[in-house]
């Protein structure tokens, strides 16, 4: 897909993220909208996905000879499933059932609600890296060459289990795995800078052993070309990470850079001031 065509869905997507949070008055717009672009780019253009004789995206719970991602991050699944339901996994008008009662798109997804495109439950944060290390080395142990791809917050990166992920990958050569930091410097109770500074992460995870690369994870161009280049690292003995600057509530002025959206859903007034920022581009549901 042609750069512009993908910003067009970004477009769309952030709209649906926004309608999918008002509509219930719950949710996290803040970092969905910040990482629209990365999910766009993965699943419109860089992820190899399992696809029907039409071309239809079907999907397999073994995700074997695929690519698969992992959202760790699971609170921003507005974005996920508006991405998800954007490429075809299930029809787009279930996005207006975003967490109501006995709707498949809870707030964090779930697998038990068997929807297409889960594979695990996320949100409690720090253990999307270990699931996406383990399907990696399960991957190469089946001489299957697809690739994982997994999208942890910077806030994320509190938690111990994150590291003991950061050290396992290098040591076992796991290098068929591409990681994404969602570095907006925000998290639920303020900068992340206050709450727990994480220093330098890039010499942090160098120092285990992992190729690092910096993406501004808001310029779709950028996010192409920084994706081609990651593939290109891949089959070399280590593990990429890719430390991607965003903004919070990207692609509505009045959400930028605060904490303040990362939970809270926008009013009927701030809802029709936040679409007419954004084009609708594929059609609203």
């Amino acid at each position: 897909m042609q750069t512009q065509e993908l910003k067009n869905v970004a477009s769309q997507v952030r709209r649906d993220i926004l309608r999918q949070v008002h509509a219930c008055q719950s949710g996290h717009p803040g970092g969905s909208l910040g990482c629209t672009d990365l999910l766009v780019e993965l699943y419109f253009n860089s992820m190899k996905l399992a696809q029907d004789a039409n071309g239809k995206v079907v999907f397999n719970m073994s995700g074997a000879n695929e690519d698969i991602f992992y959202l760790s991050n699971g609170h921003i699944s507005p974005l996920l499933y508006s991405v998800l339901a954007r490429r075809g996994y299930f029809p787009v008008k279930e996005l207006g059932t975003f967490r109501q009662l006995n709707s498949r798109l809870q707030g964090h997804p779930t697998p038990h609600e068997h929807l297409e495109g889960i594979r695990i439950a996320s949100g409690s944060l720090g253990q999307g890296l270990s699931v996406a290390i383990g399907t990696a080395q399960a991957k190469k142990l089946s001489n299957d060459p697809s690739t994982v791809f997994c999208l942890m917050g910077d806030g994320e990166q509190n938690e111990g289990q994150v590291w003991e992920a950061a050290m396992y990958a290098p040591h076992h050569q796991v290098d068929n795995l591409i990681a994404f930091i969602d570095e907006n410097g925000q998290q639920i109770d303020g900068p992340t800078e206050k709450v727990m500074s994480n220093r330098d992460l890039e010499a942090k995870y160098k120092a285990f052993g992992w190729n690092v690369l910096r993406l501004d994870g808001n310029d779709m161009d950028e996010v192409v070309a920084t994706l081609a280049k990651a593939k290109s690292l891949l089959g070399k003995g280590s593990p990429i990470m890719i430390l991607m600057k965003t903004e919070m509530g990207a692609g509505v002025d009045f959400m930028m850079g605060s904490h303040k959206w990362h939970g809270v859903a926008p009013n009927d007034q701030q809802l029709a001031d936040a679409l007419a920022q954004l084009n609708e581009t594929l059609g609203d549901y």
